[in-house]
């Protein structure tokens, strides 16, 4: 295939109407160039293949338009046709990662000082700007701080991160989205259609999910496959191109899961490994199978209409529960990350399955056979006392206790400390607190409290705090009551010790107050 027929370079879109996705980003460049409010620097951020640089020199074209400034450049005229082309020379451009040093930079910047030849703007295009050394991030500062009216700069990065601080704050960013598997598959059908190559829906979901969010690796990948299956592209084609695991052995794995038949699992991975699969890629699959299961159970519409799977995954949406859903992913998941450290691949993708039989709820036939998939309560911390009606005799539970056993810290512990149980229903508490300690009353604070709770009771607990009387002792003051008959009891215990007692009569010896100290608050420190 020659070079000017890859499908990346040939269907790379030249005006920003034919640009797919991004359109956050197409709409903020239309409207200043539509309004003529520019910034001399720009900044595209994201993954490969999302469209910087494509942006960038679509954006190029709509400044240097013979035509004028504008979001729709003609694409015909001199200056239009040379950017495409690569032959314009007031566009310069530069790759940063073969550029690093400061020489280049300052030779790059000298020739910024000169207007345009044949063009409105100058327009440097960097990319990888992350590349540079610090000499050269430091050199393009004076210019960036303040550029000649002729020059514009769009600087492109795949790690924005190692950029410096004074370099973004003189730039305006734009972080450009990976794309969804959806939107690649609809443009790789268009794709295919205007170059009469026949395909598989199924072919392209495996290429739309395999190029990670990048259309540029998508179009690569699908060049590959149009190759690889000569000029037809098909599911099992790209499938043996890929290496995927073909999902009829996956829904072996369901099925057993569901039957809770050990012995079927095992079959599945032994003839898997038979037919060399890899175990890695299967649980990758498996997780976005269970994915794509949990979306179908949750939200059905999410599944479209022509999806070649829709029937099975909506069925399986109606055996599995969705207990049983988030956890074989999370083990699957998990299971991925360990394969390596298992004695081989077979052993950890067997594991893995064992694991989800073996941590499936107990007094269950089968998978699915569940009547009320919601969590169960969660227990108590361990050494912790089950909450207890409270003394008021109002069937609410003890404040305090049920305290001691949540999971919160700092700015949330203070205000739970310094509230009163006021109300408490299944999904909802009240709390009391005091107008003097109204200051608690923080939205991060009853955030983070309000998610211990629901954490605690295992569903979502809606927190109330009213600012106000406080009825009975909050849990600060427990504590400060119970500190304090702490230190008189340590008090008491020194006063009546008979070395100290000898030690005053018979040396004139002194307590000092201060000093003492409850074992238990000594032991703290």
């Amino acid at each position: 295939m020659s070079a000017t027929s890859v499908l990346a370079r040939k269907w790379r879109p030249k005006t920003f109407a034919q640009l797919v996705g991004q359109e956050h980003v197409v709409q903020a460049l239309s409207n200043a160039l539509t309004q003529n409010r520019l910034h001399h620097a720009y900044l595209f951020t994201g993954t490969r293949g999302v469209g910087k640089t494509t942006i960038a020199r679509i954006f190029a074209k709509s400044l240097n338009c013979v035509n004028g400034i504008t979001a729709e450049p003609c694409g015909v005229c001199s200056a239009c046709t040379e950017i495409d082309s690569g032959r314009f020379v007031d566009l310069i451009e530069l790759d940063a990662a073969s550029n690093t040093q400061v020489d280049n930079m300052r030779e790059l910047l000298e020739s910024a000082l000169y207007a345009p030849t044949v063009g409105r703007f100058k327009v440097y295009i960097i990319d990888e700007v992350h590349m540079l050394s610090k000499n050269a991030f430091n050199a393009m500062l004076k210019t960036l701080e303040e550029p000649p009216a002729h020059v514009k700069f769009i600087l492109a990065t795949t790690d924005p991160q190692k950029i410096p601080v004074t370099v973004l704050s003189r730039c305006l960013q734009f972080n450009l989205k990976q794309l969804p598997p959806v939107l690649i598959s609809s443009h790789l059908q268009q794709v295919l259609e205007q170059e009469n190559i026949p395909c598989e829906s199924g072919a392209l979901a495996l290429l739309s999910r395999a190029a990670q969010g990048s259309m540029r690796d998508a179009l690569s990948l699908l060049d590959q496959a149009i190759a690889f299956s000569d000029s037809k592209v098909t599911e099992e084609t790209v499938r043996n191109m890929l290496g995927a695991i073909d999902r009829s052995y996956l829904y072996n794995v369901l099925q057993a899961l569901l039957a809770r038949d050990g012995a079927a699992l095992l079959r599945v991975a032994d003839d898997m490994a038979t037919r060399s699969l890899e175990f890695d890629a299967a649980l990758q699959e498996l997780a976005t199978l269970l994915h794509r299961i949990a979306l179908a159970q949750t939200i059905p519409q999410a599944i479209a209409e022509d999806e070649p799977e829709r029937a099975r995954l909506l069925e399986l949406a109606q055996q599995f529960s969705a207990e049983d859903l988030q956890l074989f992913y999370q083990i699957a998941v998990h299971g991925r990350n360990e394969i390596e450290l298992a004695p081989d691949e077979y052993a950890g993708f067997t594991m893995t399955l064992l694991r989800m039989l073996a941590f499936v709820p107990e007094g269950k036939g089968k998978v699915g056979d569940v009547a009320d998939t919601r969590p169960p309560p969660k227990p108590p911390l361990q050494g912790a006392q089950t909450p207890s009606p409270s003394r008021a005799g109002n069937g609410h539970p003890d404040w305090p206790t049920l305290l001691s056993q949540l999971n919160v810290q700092a700015s949330a512990k203070e205000l739970a400390k310094n509230c009163t149980l006021q109300n408490f229903t299944d999904d909802a508490i009240t709390l009391s607190l005091s107008s003097q300690h109204k200051l608690l009353n923080t939205e991060m604070a009853r955030n983070k409290l309000q998610a211990a709770l629901a954490d605690y009771f295992a569903r979502p607990v809606k927190l109330t705090v009213t600012v106000g009387d406080v009825q009975g002792a909050t849990p600060a003051v427990i504590e400060q009551k119970a500190k304090q008959a702490r230190q008189q009891a340590a008090r008491e215990d020194i006063q009546e010790d008979p070395f100290v007692r000898e030690a005053q009569a018979q040396m004139g010896a002194q307590v000092l107050e201060n000093s003492i100290k409850p074992i238990d608050q000594e032991s703290e420190k």
